[in-house]
């Protein structure tokens, strides 16, 4: 994967252009570093979105900033809070959701997710079900956002932090990189080539 020094920039402060992304990318891994920059992120993607949303807060630091009163909660969001024994009773309802209509889904946070399930085994059946509420999510054009924090190791490949693991990707899944640069949020495209990057700015909201 590329982060391009000089890529293709596009102002994006509806989020359009990400929502149009995150569409056509099924499902898209979101790659940050600051858990305060995703916060805000995400406030803005569902700030923006219209259609119903499942929110699945592994870290709850989104249902925080809900329950403080700093984030406002929107009526078309429905938070759930899996933990390792009601995972599969909470995925296979988000799955009978997703398969009837149309659904923006963000798993918040991978790492969360990874913590939860430790072992091999269990990772592997965590990328199953992913892989399967994706494949649903493209017959109702619904799409799936994870959240991962990462960072990047000298090899130039992203892994999960803590922990190490490597993120996991199919042919699929779009890869993009959120970072905050003079107050504005960005987000890049992580492509396989310099040409196909983009940088997608969000203004700061004027208060």
């Amino acid at each position: 994967m590329v982060l391009d020094k000089s890529p293709e920039q596009i102002l994006d402060n509806n989020l359009t252009h990400i929502q149009n992304e995150f569409e056509q990318n099924i499902p898209s891994i979101v790659l940050c570093s600051e858990p305060f920059h995703k916060a805000e992120f995400l406030n803005r993607l569902i700030n923006s979105i219209k259609n119903p949303i499942i929110f699945v807060d592994m870290d709850l630091l989104y249902t925080g900033y809900v329950e403080s009163g700093m984030i406002q909660k929107k009526n078309n969001v429905t938070i759930f809070h899996p933990d390792k024994v009601s995972w599969k009773e909470k995925l296979s309802e988000i799955i009978s959701k997703v398969s009837k209509e149309k659904f923006l889904v963000v798993i918040d946070s991978f790492n969360g997710v990874y913590n939860m399930f430790d072992d091999l085994e269990s990772a592997r059946f965590i990328n199953s079900c992913i892989m399967l509420l994706s494949s649903l999510g493209r017959q109702t054009n619904s799409s799936v956002v994870i959240i991962a924090m990462a960072r990047k190791k000298e090899n130039k490949e992203w892994i999960l932090s803590p922990g190490g693991k490597q993120i996991i990707k199919s042919g699929k899944t779009g890869v993009f990189f959120l970072k905050k640069i003079e107050n504005n949020l960005v987000v890049y495209t992580l492509a396989e080539t310099d040409t196909n990057s983009k940088k997608l700015k969000i203004k700061k909201e004027r208060a």
